[in-house]
C-alpha cells in the first residue's frame, strides 16, 4: 500500500507542473504552450498552427506583441481587448524551408499585466524530400 501511495504521489507531481504551465498569473490560459509538428518533409511547405489564449482573469487582457527567434517564423495575434472569459488566438506559420534538421522555435508573448513574456514553442523534425 505504501509503495502504491509513493507511486501515485510521484505521478501526480509529474503531471501537475505540465498542467500548471498552461495558466499564468491566474490571468491567462493557453490551450498549449508547445506545438509539435512531428516529422515533416521539406517539400511540405509552410507549417501552420494556432495557440488559443483565454482570459481567466477579471480584467481586460491585451496581447501587446509576439516576437520570434527566427525570421522563418511569422505570427499574427488577436489585436485589441480580450474581455474576461473571452478568447484570442496566436497564429503561427513556420516556413519549413531551411533544410533537414530538428527545429524548436520560441515565441515570446507580451501580455498586459505581466513583467516578463510567456514563452511558447513550435518544434518538429524536417527531413529531406522522400523519393518516389
Amino acid at each position: 500500500m505504501r509503495k502504491l501511495t509513493v507511486i501515485l504521489s510521484a505521478l501526480l507531481l509529474a503531471v501537475l507542473p505540465a498542467a500548471a504551465q498552461r495558466e499564468f498569473g491566474g490571468t491567462v490560459r493557453f490551450d498549449k504552450t508547445m506545438h509539435d509538428f512531428g516529422t515533416v518533409d521539406v517539400k511540405d511547405g509552410a507549417l501552420n498552427c494556432t495557440f488559443e489564449v483565454t482570459n481567466i482573469g477579471s480584467e481586460v487582457l491585451n496581447i501587446f506583441a509576439v516576437t520570434t527567434t527566427c525570421s522563418c517564423t511569422k505570427v499574427s495575434w488577436t489585436k485589441g481587448d480580450i474581455a474576461p472569459g473571452a478568447k484570442g488566438t496566436i497564429e503561427v506559420s513556420y516556413s519549413n524551408d531551411e533544410g533537414p534538421y530538428p527545429f524548436d522555435k520560441a515565441l515570446h508573448v507580451y501580455l498586459s499585466g505581466f513583467d516578463r513574456p510567456v514563452i511558447l514553442h513550435v518544434k518538429g523534425v524536417t527531413i529531406k524530400a522522400r523519393k518516389k
